[in-house]
């Protein structure tokens, strides 16, 4: 784990991206009212699709319906011009800093290069930027807690999850973690109670990032230990992922 500074700024104007529940994007917005995050100010949701759960509780929660704006991906000829319209609503409301919560889609090119360095994403398992591990492509929600109990019971060590915040690269998972926390998982786990246990600790250390973000310092951690020991494990690891995205189809 090393530290490092980022630019502080004095309000994060934060821009919340979702597409399901939005049960992250409630916690965020409760911290900001309740004073937890004193220098962070949600501006903005956007959400993927019009159907999102989270679209109702923003508005429970104070959002004005002029800062809840829809932007389907699939309305948008190419991905530069879905980018191009998540830019022109965080520049009305001036966002400086985009948290990812539950958002399904690869966010654009152009909106990564504009918030470099200042745009996260919640992730429900353990990362090893630059390895073999439990993100990528296609693995989301139940699929990530059913991919890590199936590689535990096949490899028999590390009895753990992690909820993890990571910085937005233009590959699903991939960037620097800046912030993770273990669950300890234990042989009568279940799926959905795995997903259950680590959803308020996910809750937890998103909002722990943010508070990082608004005081200028980051911690980036980097595993000393790889996750995937070997040429074996990982295709241990890739059949544990199909198996996975067999039993959840949707996710």
């Amino acid at each position: 784990m090393k530290f490092q500074k980022s630019k502080q700024i004095h309000i994060l104007r934060l821009a919340l991206f979702i597409s399901g529940g939005g049960t992250t994007m409630s916690a965020i917005i409760e911290a900001c009212k309740s004073g937890k995050l004193r220098k962070v100010l949600p501006v903005l949701v956007i959400a993927s699709n019009k159907d999102a759960g989270g679209i109702e509780k923003a508005k429970k929660l104070g959002i004005s319906n002029s800062d809840i704006v829809v932007i389907n991906p699939k309305e948008y000829k190419c991905r530069e011009d879905f980018g191009k319209a998540i830019l022109k609503e965080c520049k009305k409301r001036k966002v400086n800093f985009i948290g990812q919560y539950g958002f399904m889609t690869l966010t654009p090119r152009n909106v990564i290069k504009k918030y470099k360095g200042h745009i996260v994403n919640q992730h429900p398992g353990p990362l090893d930027t630059g390895r073999p591990d439990f993100g990528g492509k296609g693995m989301f929600g139940l699929r990530v807690h059913k991919t890590r109990l199936e590689f535990i019971r096949r490899v028999k060590r590390d009895y753990f999850t992690e909820a993890t915040c990571h910085m937005v690269t233009e590959e699903f998972d991939t960037g620097e973690i800046v912030k993770r926390k273990k669950l300890i998982i234990t042989p009568k786990d279940t799926t959905r109670a795995l997903q259950k246990k680590l959803l308020p600790i996910e809750h937890e250390i998103q909002i722990e990032a943010l508070k990082d973000f608004s005081e200028g310092i980051v911690k980036i951690y980097k595993r000393k230990n790889p996750l995937v020991k070997n040429e074996e494990e990982e295709k241990i690891l890739e059949k544990c992922k199909l198996i996975a995205k067999r039993a959840y189809p949707n996710g």
